[in-house]
């Protein structure tokens, strides 16, 4: 089974509340909430990627971003790499442009939505982090 390597964004907005969005249920671990991002293509830098996606899936343009953590897991069918950057600054209004619903969360709130395990880790960091605001 192969690795896929995931860009995945962190975003905050200027209250500091996450944005994470829900999976669709046709989708692998569909249902569930997440942080956006998606599969960096061959060739592609992981910058380039997380770009890309938060542009095709929210309509939002990255301004700086920095790295919070990575995240190897295995679920079986398949196993994915998560690069997992914070994007404190972006520019445009973030939206579901493939219909997927969204919120804009608190840190303290993420624990009432249900995430794939693979993300679980990071909620952790992403509390650790804003803890250090």
């Amino acid at each position: 089974m192969s690795l896929v390597h995931v860009a995945v964004g962190v975003i905050l907005d200027a209250d500091k509340r996450i944005l994470i969005t829900r999976r669709h249920s046709d989708a692998h671990q569909g249902g569930l909430w997440e942080f956006p991002g998606g599969k960096v293509e061959p060739g592609e830098t992981l910058p380039i990627a997380l770009a890309r996606e938060l542009k095709e899936e929210l309509g939002i343009d990255i301004v700086s971003t920095r790295p919070l953590t990575n995240v190897r897991h295995d679920y079986g069918d398949k196993a994915v790499w998560l690069d997992v950057h914070v994007v404190p600054t972006f520019k445009g209004q973030a939206v579901g442009l493939e219909g997927q619903p969204l919120a804009w969360v608190a840190a303290e709130q993420l624990d009432d939505y249900r995430f794939p395990a693979a993300n679980v880790p990071i909620v952790t960091a992403v509390k650790a982090y804003l803890s250090e605001l």
